[in-house]
C-alpha cells in the first residue's frame, strides 16, 4: 500500500487511501464540507508545506523562477523539514507507507517546481514506499 504524491483537486486513483493536503491554505471558494468530495484532501496538514514566508517568496518568483532561485527554495524548505516536528512527521509517514494507503498533495500543476517534489525526495530518503 504505497504512498502517492498527487496534485490536489485531481481525480483520485483507485486505492489511493487518505489524501493529505500539505498546503498552507485551503482551496478557495470550496466549502469545507466538500474538500474531500471534490478530491482536494481528507486531512489538512499545513506543517508539511513551506512556511508562509517561503510560500510568499516562491509565489512571487514562480513565473520567472530560475534554477538558482528554485534551488534556494529547495534548500530553505529542506531546512524547514529538518525541524523536529516536521522531521518526525516525515519519519512517521515513511513508516506508515508500508502498511497504509495514503497520498500527499499540493495544488501546483508542475510537481518539478512544487514543494511536493521535495517531500517525495525526503520521504524516499527515509525509506517510504512511494508509487507514481
Amino acid at each position: 500500500m504505497p504512498l502517492r504524491i498527487v496534485r490536489l483537486g485531481t481525480p483520485r486513483a483507485a486505492g489511493e487511501g487518505t489524501r493529505i493536503g500539505t498546503v498552507r491554505r485551503p482551496p478557495r471558494g470550496v466549502p469545507k464540507t466538500e474538500f474531500a468530495s471534490r478530491d482536494y484532501y481528507d486531512v489538512w496538514y499545513p506543517l508539511l508545506s513551506p512556511s508562509p514566508e517561503l510560500v510568499k517568496e516562491a509565489l512571487h518568483a514562480q513565473a520567472d523562477q530560475s534554477d538558482k532561485e528554485w534551488q534556494a527554495f529547495v534548500k530553505q524548505f529542506r531546512k524547514e523539514l529538518a525541524q523536529p516536528e516536521a522531521s518526525r512527521t516525515l519519519d512517521l509517514l515513511a513508516a506508515l507507507s508500508h502498511h497504509s494507503a495514503m497520498s500527499l498533495g499540493c495544488y501546483c500543476e508542475d510537481e518539478a517546481r512544487c514543494h511536493r517534489s521535495v517531500l517525495r525526495a525526503e520521504l524516499a530518503s527515509r525509506g517510504a514506499d512511494i508509487t507514481d
